[in-house]
């Protein structure tokens, strides 16, 4: 039973992380591109702060999916 709750407790631990960077990702994403106009930067970086959210959002969703995966197993294994 503790190795269940340990791992149920893993598991809201990494999705606590993965909702940290979705909010970190889009307002480092806000920031920024309000901030590239506001200082006058060329606008590559932009799309600079564009590929940095995209890059922070597939690690979400590939953790995500982990996360949904091993959910999975963890019901899987209760119920057998």
């Amino acid at each position: 039973m503790a190795n269940r709750q340990d791992s149920e407790r893993a598991l809201a631990r990494r999705g606590r992380v993965v909702a940290l960077v979705i909010a970190g990702t889009m307002l480092i994403w806000l920031v920024g591109t309000a901030l590239v106009p506001w200082l006058g930067l060329p606008v590559r970086f932009v799309f600079l702060f564009d590929m940095a959210a995209i890059a922070g959002f597939v690690w979400v969703f590939v953790n995500l999916w982990q996360i949904w995966r091993l959910r999975q197993q963890l019901n899987d294994k209760g119920q057998g």
